[in-house]
This record gives structure tokens, C-alpha cells and sequence, in this order.
């Protein structure tokens, strides 16, 4: 793949979370071939009173500039139920975010790089930790296994068991 580019995206569910989480794995397996996937892992909801999240982040390679990913992932939400007009903090049957694209820093079309939560969210942090530990946030040059060893915010989080197409994704085997 000349060009490709590794792209690290966080998946959340909170409504019939094990259904739009799978249904993400296949749209994004779809569309980008070999994935590289965490753990699931169940959190509290973070920002309004909810049922617990499922989260995950998944590696892909693409050619695929930011705003093409971007309005994809959209789209995926789209045909999975996500209704654009809910209030920001609230339930969704799915949440597709760009976290990296490659080394990429800035407002790249519209779009925050790296995305500001991975140092604030566990559930965003440990499971890039766990599929990209000695992978450097383009910020701050911290691998992402630092970060989250040196993680002191009192987030709730523990993996789940999870299966996708036949596979145990987590816990790991």
C-alpha cells in the first residue's frame, strides 16, 4: 500500500452496544481490509448520567485523506442510527472518532490531530496502549504505554468479553 497511512480510531456504543460495535468491525473491515483491534472495554458514561459504554480503538491503513475518512466514519454512524441532532453528551448507538492520522498535528479539514481526549480518557488511552504501546503521541513524543502508566484521573474501566465474527477479541487468550 504506497501512501497508506496508519489511522487509529476509537469505536463507542452505548445503546445495544454489542451490535453497533460488530456492525463497525464489519463496516470498517469492509472498507479498509486487516484491522488491528483492542480489547473491548465497559466505562461509565463520561459527561452525563447514561448506560456504560463499550470502547475500543482499531488501527487501519488508508490513502484516504482526513475529510474523506472523516465524512465515512459519519456515514457509518449514519446507517447505524446515530442522530446528528441528540445532544453531545448522550446516549448513541455508535461513535466513530479519528484519534491519530499517522504523525499528523493540527486542525487537518476540520478535524483535531491527535484528538485532544486521548490524554484525558482512559477509554480512549489504555487501549491504545494495548495495540500501539511504543507509538508516540506527535505532541508530546510520550509512547502511548507511558502515557497510560503515568494515567492519574479516576476513570472506571475493565475489559469485557467480546466476540466478532467467530473471534475472541477480548479477553485476550
Amino acid at each position: 500500500m504506497t501512501g497508506a497511512v496508519e489511522v487509529l480510531v476509537s469505536i463507542g456504543s452505548n445503546v445495544d452496544r454489542e451490535r453497533y460495535v460488530s456492525a463497525a468491525l464489519d463496516a470498517l473491515s469492509e472498507a479498509f481490509g486487516e484491522l488491528r483491534i483492542s480489547s473491548v472495554y465497559e466505562s461509565e458514561a463520561v459527561g452525563f448520567n447514561g448506560s456504560p459504554f463499550f470502547n475500543l480503538v482499531v488501527a487501519l491503513y488508508t490513502d484516504d485523506p482526513v475529510a474523506t475518512l472523516s465524512r465515512r466514519f459519519k456515514q457509518i454512524e449514519a446507517d447505524n442510527g446515530r442522530r446528528r441532532d441528540a445532544p453531545k453528551f448522550s446516549a448513541r448507538t455508535l461513535d466513530l472518532d479519528i484519534l491519530t492520522y499517522g504523525d499528523a498535528a493540527g486542525i487537518i479539514d476540520g478535524v483535531e490531530l491527535p484528538r485532544g481526549e486521548i490524554l484525558h480518557n482512559a477509554f480512549v488511552l489504555w487501549p491504545m496502549a494495548e495495540i500501539a504501546p511504543e507509538q508516540a503521541h506527535p505532541l508530546n513524543g510520550q509512547t502511548y504505554q507511558a502515557l497510560w502508566q503515568a494515567y492519574d484521573r479516576d476513570q472506571k474501566l475493565w475489559v469485557v468479553p467480546f466476540q466478532w465474527r467467530g473471534q475472541t477479541i477480548s479477553p485476550r487468550p
